[in-house]
């Protein structure tokens, strides 16, 4: 019973020894087989591989795909106009040599990142320096990242890494330049607008005077071709009432008296002091007969 328990214990000691000595890579992963910090192997190709059971042996594993380093802040820099402004940067790496990426830092991806931080710091210090704000922002964005991956490139072989891409995510002035920079512009608009305004204004007088000019037109036509319609029309009514005189001059006599009449008495306030025997009662006394 004693040795069938002894046989238990070392068949479980031997199968976690050969346990030990098994493991797995991944495709997506590179292995560093390293034996006391010494490396000893690097395997690149996926499936099961074979080392020495720790602590003879021991292994480690790094991430082949693309990495991204985003810095959580945005970092201050003073461009060739001494202006502060705030940059905002990522970088695309992945590590080529995984080597000499173990040997500089031990593996630690945080120290990696750390280190790369600081070479993509100084990139940017070096090009933004050079350069003014409106450059930095719009003019020569394009340039700024190409001169900064070409630094950090340089920089990143030494550590065993490859820079893929950088890209400037956000580029802006601090609090105190953008305040600066808001006054400006709403002066600047302010100035635009009181121009609009006096534009506006000129040119709402301008067309007020020509359509007061056009109405003054208009009415000293209508007028003009008013009195012309009223001449001829006293004309043509003169023409009748002469002929009418012509015709019968009595009854023409009769009618402008009526007319007199009716002009004269228009409200009973309306009141004339005559002698009755005028001449200007005389169809009120007989007017069938001319007031004789």
């Amino acid at each position: 019973m004693n040795r069938a328990m002894s046989y238990l214990i070392a068949l479980g000691i031997l199968l976690a020894v050969l346990s030990s000595t098994l493991f797995v890579v991944d495709q997506r992963r590179f292995a560093i087989v390293f034996a006391l910090g010494e490396v000893k192997q690097v395997i690149n190709e996926p499936g099961l591989h074979f080392k020495l059971p720790p602590p003879f042996q021991n292994v480690v594993f790094l991430d082949k795909r693309i990495l991204t380093l985003d810095t959580p802040d945005a970092d201050r820099f003073i461009t060739a106009e001494k202006k502060n402004i705030l940059v905002d940067a990522f970088v695309k790496w992945r590590i080529v040599d995984p080597r000499l990426y173990f040997v500089s830092f031990g593996g630690d991806e945080r120290s990696a990142q750390n280190r790369m931080a600081q070479i993509v710091k100084a990139s940017l210090n070096e090009e933004i320096t050079k350069r003014t704000v409106r450059e930095v922002i719009s003019g020569e964005r394009g340039k700024v990242m190409d001169g900064i991956q070409r630094k950090v490139t340089e920089e990143a072989k030494q550590i065993g890494v490859e820079i893929v891409d950088v890209r400037l995510k956000r580029v802006d002035y601090v609090d105190q330049i953008n305040n600066s920079v808001f006054e400006r512009m709403k002066s600047e608009r302010a100035r635009v607008a009181n121009e609009l305004r006096s534009t506006g204004a000129a040119e709402s007088e301008k067309i007020r005077a020509d359509a007061d000019r056009q109405r003054t037109v208009i009415l000293a036509e209508a007028y003009r071709d008013a009195e012309q319609i009223r001449g001829e029309g006293d004309a043509k009514a003169t023409q009748i009432y002469a002929q009418a005189f012509s015709q019968s001059p009595e009854f023409y006599k009769f009618y402008r008296s009526l007319e007199a009449y009716r002009a004269s008495f228009k409200t009973r306030n309306d009141m004339l002091v005559i002698d009755p025997n005028s001449e200007f009662f005389k169809y009120f006394k007989n007017p069938t007969s001319g007031g004789r």
